[in-house]
């Protein structure tokens, strides 16, 4: 993985992009395999897409790899995601350490199995001192269950003096979330064909731009990562700042 050159990547090109990697199981069934067995394959994609997103001028990539609602799945299915974040770290670690790459888990930490929490725990350990390329990987996150966990920290400091509830800001909540210090995503991505967010980066993807692709992410790639970002360089961002004149809505 080379350093990210800004000078050298595609103009505008989003700092940071989120995706959905949505569509393992879909592959899998319409290969005749049990469903677990597509995740495997979506490990190899997330290695080209971290491979290559640099080189499209991304700094910080933010996966979805397991939600709080993804619990309710197949124990089976649960397990091999689980044994599969075990075998990536193990195998890709120590490259992605030496590539300069900062690896942060987002979600909670309480309800992972230990061994799975040991090994999230190494990860962020051994790229701490990391900062070419920063990347993100949601594991048991829900957007809701981040600002609740939020809001709790909160009514905890109210409730000790230490904070006056009139005093509470945008900025106080941010920093009680997971995703503290990481940009908003400019960018957010979703494969599969579906369109919706799926509990992932509600507060922070509030002006984010957002492309759908209808390709299974087991087949996603570099291309498919350039043409995402293609069209996110056609859009004007407004932040709420400007209205089109037919527009009676902010935006």
């Amino acid at each position: 993985m080379a350093p990210i050159d800004h000078e050298e990547a595609t103009p505008h090109a989003p700092l940071h992009v989120a995706i959905v990697m949505d569509g393992n199981g879909r592959w899998a069934k319409r290969r005749g395999l049990p469903r677990q067995l597509g995740h495997p394959k979506g490990v190899d994609a997330i290695r080209r897409v971290v491979e290559a997103a640099p080189d499209h001028g991304v700094g910080w990539l933010t996966l979805y790899a397991f939600s709080t609602e993804n619990w309710r799945r197949p124990a089976g299915e649960v397990a091999e995601v689980m044994r599969l974040l075990k075998l990536y770290v193990n195998s890709d670690l120590e490259k992605l350490a030496r590539s300069g790459v900062r690896i942060r888990i987002l979600g909670r930490r309480t309800g992972l199995p230990p061994d799975v929490a040991e090994i999230v725990e190494r990860a962020e350990r051994r790229t701490a001192g990391n900062d070419k390329f920063f990347l993100q990987v949601a594991f048991n996150y829900g957007g809701r269950a981040d600002l609740v966990d939020a809001a709790r920290a909160l009514a905890a400091d109210v409730a000790s003096g230490r904070l006056a509830p009139e005093d509470i800001s945008d900025e106080l909540l941010q920093a009680k979330l997971s995703t503290d210090g990481l940009p908003d995503p400019d960018l957010v991505i979703r494969t599969s064909g579906e369109q919706r967010l799926s509990n992932f980066l509600l507060w922070e993807s509030a002006y984010s731009e957002f492309v759908f692709q209808d390709v299974l992410w087991p087949d996603y790639n570099a291309e498919y990562l350039r043409a995402a970002i293609d069209e996110y360089n056609k859009r004007e961002r407004r932040y709420g700042g400007a209205v089109a004149d037919d527009v009676l809505a902010a935006g």
